[in-house]
């Protein structure tokens, strides 16, 4: 369902920020700056409000920083520039992005002494890169890899459902959430394998 929702609501978001997107282009902002400056909005998000415990307002900041992450693509395929420098820069951005919101939350429950929300917040940071990498190295291996339980906008959506819960008051919100992103992520690592396996196993028996 997750999966669901963030599609529809990629795309809607996408035509609410068309216009937007095209008056950045007409005064000379390029895509790549649009990714550049998104990532460092969520850094701010993350570790100048999640790192403190403020977590309705690194919610909003990530989020609203975080739709660069539709804008810059849409403008790079409006003015005719997609190329693979941005993809890579694209992806390397969103890399750096999601260890920067884990490795906020986990700095914030180590200060707490909540050693178990850490450990889960640790788990997502780890396994949330090794999820991206999984699908990278597979596709660059010549294989498909479109598989998956938990992806990225499900890392987001769950973790900021999970950041407003414990923002309103809600304790256990977030450390459910993190509990439930890191199996996900972990199921979802060997789903990815196993698919890749399955893959090279029928390629041998042909």
């Amino acid at each position: 369902m997750a999966k669901i929702l963030s599609v529809v609501g990629k795309a809607g978001t996408a035509r609410l920020l068309d216009p937007l997107s095209r008056a950045l282009l007409r005064a000379g902002v390029s895509p790549n700056a649009v990714t550049i400056v998104g990532t460092l909005g969520v850094l701010v998000g993350a570790f100048g409000f999640a790192a403190r415990g403020h977590w309705i307002a690194a919610v909003v900041i990530i989020t609203v920083c975080g739709l660069t992450d539709i804008m810059d693509g849409a403008m790079a395929r409006a003015r005719g520039s997609a190329n693979r420098y941005g993809a890579l820069l694209d992806s390397t951005m969103d890399r750096i992005a999601d260890g920067a919101i884990f490795a906020a939350i986990a700095w914030w429950y180590a200060g707490t002494g909540d050693r178990l929300s850490l450990a889960a917040a640790l788990i997502c940071l780890v396994t949330g890169q090794v999820v991206s990498y999984v699908k990278a190295r597979a596709e660059g291996l010549g294989m498909s890899c479109h598989v998956g339980l938990v992806e990225r906008a499900e890392r987001l959506i769950t973790v900021g459902v999970g950041a407003l819960l414990t923002g309103f008051g809600l304790a256990w919100g977030l450390p459910a959430s993190l509990w439930l992103l890191a199996a996900g992520s972990v199921f979802t690592i060997w789903q990815r394998m196993w698919h890749v396996r399955q893959q090279e196993s029928a390629g041998e028996s042909v």
